[in-house]
């Protein structure tokens, strides 16, 4: 019998690529998105799963509980991805950051539960972390976010476990770091670092890094994302829990600026700007917990993954 996967957030970057692995998998899907920012384009290529009806597309927000309900009535999983991404976005308007991460995330667990859905990944961050010491962040650590955006998604987390033990709902929060890849948003003034960068570069423009340069992130190519997410929903030992999905690596914003210009062929120097607030200056993860509770371990390395993001890019 094919199963139904609800994909919240399925017109976005991450939601879409989940939403294709899905659909040539053969399941049913069925992709919850209002498109604030999620775009049509992400899903040209699924015309023909949606022409033989194995993707319904709803346009619909999370902040709707009602139309979530009809939605989720039998369906198997849900991949929650819907969110108002962007830590600059989230101190600028904290109020809608919360009514997306928080309430939002209370209406799909809801929902989820109603349906009796068996399982539900949800998309956590790495920014609940906030600047925490030691080289490695791993989940044991006491979280201390550093901006609205990262109290939403850690609230999201504790609404997830809290499903799990009072209602028997099985959840399993993710805290995604730095993810890249083909789809992402180049154009939005609260775009990740990556597309930014490439964006630029690619037209003979300098990155602007806020800051030195010298901070580092846990750059995670999309595919190890969706692996991860797909052992997640069905794992059986991690039902209530959280763990980082990440590579573990660590690069700095100008190992990155070094490693586009190699890729481009080109010599270009960034600009600097003063530091963002809410921006953490390192987040590298552990993925201890991860391995032991999915077997989960990357299958792009991060320099062919920025490869194949470049190559996109390039080919629009």
């Amino acid at each position: 019998m094919t199963e139904t996967y609800i994909v919240t957030g399925g017109a976005g970057f991450i939601g879409s690529h989940i939403a294709e692995h899905l659909l040539r998998r053969g399941n049913h899907v069925r992709i919850v998105d209002n498109f604030a920012t999620g775009k049509r384009e992400n899903l040209a290529g699924l015309a023909d799963y949606a022409a033989s009806g194995a993707l319904e597309l709803h346009e619909v927000s999370i902040t709707d509980k009602d139309a979530l309900d009809r939605i989720f009535a039998g369906a198997d999983y849900v991949f929650h991805q819907a969110a108002l991404p962007s830590v600059p976005r989230s101190v600028a308007d904290p109020l809608t950051s919360n009514e997306i991460g928080v309430t939002g995330t209370l209406n799909v667990l809801l929902a989820a539960r109603d349906a009796g859905v068996k399982r539900v990944a949800y998309a956590a961050s790495s920014s609940a972390y906030g600047d925490v010491e030691g080289e490695y962040k791993t989940e044991d650590m006491v979280p201390n976010p550093q901006s609205p955006y990262a109290v939403a998604k850690l609230a999201g987390e504790y609404y997830c476990k809290t499903f799990t033990k009072v209602y028997g709902l099985e959840t399993v929060a993710l805290r995604y770091f730095n993810v890249f890849g083909p789809r992402q948003d180049e154009t939005s003034q609260y775009s990740a670092v990556i597309p930014r960068f490439v964006a630029a570069m690619s037209q003979g423009k300098p990155p602007t890094i806020y800051g030195d340069g010298t901070q580092s992130r846990d750059f995670t190519y999309i595919d190890n994302v969706v692996h991860g997410n797909l052992l997640a929903i069905t794992a059986p030992d991690a039902a209530g829990e959280m763990m980082n999905l990440a590579t573990g690596g660590r690069i700095s914003l100008l190992d990155l600026v070094g490693k586009i210009n190699t890729l481009l062929g080109t010599d270009i120097t960034p600009v600097f700007a003063e530091p963002r607030k809410g921006d953490i200056k390192h987040s590298r993860a552990g993925t201890d917990k991860a391995r032991d509770l999915l077997d989960f371990a990357p299958i792009v390395d991060f320099d062919t993954g920025l490869a194949r993001t470049v190559e996109w890019f390039l080919k629009r």
